[in-house]
């Protein structure tokens, strides 16, 4: 499947976790996905994490008694049935004849999790939250949280459901990034600094906390703001430069990359405020 050149339509310049980590990776990669917004072809693994997202979603969605093994199970079809009315490509991924194993992969993902987590013992707040925010210098920061706890006592707990294996300890840090981004957020939108930041991954049965502390988010905001500031002087020159490493084996857009022969398109321009948010 070849990657569609047509432009999406362009959204208020924001930063989230996957854009930040995109820029810090490579500023053209950032480009391609941020303001040309050319995208990518999806992967069966792709869309094996959405349907394993939505199963969990609806599961958080039935009274906790009914949030039994089988249940969940159960609504793997059901789940599918949503992605696939949601995606047009869910067909062209996967086709007819990989059903059968592409949910039966779901399927044990999804009994995994509750190896790790009893869902018939506590209420999350949300489930798929969108949660935003503008920082004192202007930066927008916008993600979508799996789930958010609060405990009797106000304590918050972010929960971040991953259907690959858990990181190697020097990988760790990079994985936490996302997490921190969330707990940032939270913490200029509601004053609260979590008091647990927590991965599930799915693959292996593993979990990684942390605890962040008010100071460590006060300088990862400083972070923030200077990947903000970078992104900020490239977009107003559109000297979105490659930066080649060992990741490009796995990149979408080497057709479209100068590091191996290809031309990008040409740069739209940095979004304005008309753009759609």
């Amino acid at each position: 499947m070849s990657i569609s050149t047509e432009p999406r339509v362009r959204r208020r310049p924001a930063l989230s976790p996957s854009r930040a980590a995109d820029y810090k990776q490579c500023p053209l990669l950032y480009r391609f996905r941020a303001i040309d917004r050319i995208p990518a072809p999806p992967s069966k693994a792709q869309l094996r994490g959405t349907l394993v997202h939505r199963v969990l979603e609806n599961l958080f969605g039935l009274p906790a008694a009914d949030r039994v093994t089988e249940r969940a199970v159960a609504l793997i079809d059901q789940s599918w049935d949503e992605v696939k009315a949601e995606r047009e490509f869910a067909g062209d991924v996967v086709a007819e004849h990989e059903v059968e194993k592409f949910l039966a992969e779901a399927q044990a993902l999804v009994a995994g999790y509750y190896a790790l987590e009893d869902p018939t013992r506590f209420e999350p707040e949300s489930c798929e939250q969108s949660v935003e925010t503008e920082l004192a210098d202007g930066v927008v920061l916008r993600g979508i949280v799996d789930r958010i706890d609060v405990a009797p006592s106000g304590a918050v707990r972010v929960v971040d459901y991953k259907t690959g294996r858990a990181p190697r300890e020097l990988a760790e840090p990079k994985s936490l990034f996302q997490m921190k981004f969330y707990a940032l957020v939270l913490l200029r939108t509601r004053g609260v600094v979590p008091a647990q930041l927590k991965l599930i991954f799915l693959a292996d049965g593993q979990e990684l906390t942390y605890t962040p502390d008010a100071d460590e988010l006060v300088r990862f905001e400083r972070t923030l703001t200077a990947i903000w500031a970078a992104i900020r002087t490239a977009g107003e020159t559109g000297d979105f430069r490659p930066r080649k490493s060992r990741l490009c084996s796995w990149c979408d857009y080497q057709a479209l990359c100068p590091s191996f022969g290809g031309t990008p398109p040409e740069y739209p321009g940095w979004p304005g405020a008309e753009a759609v948010s």
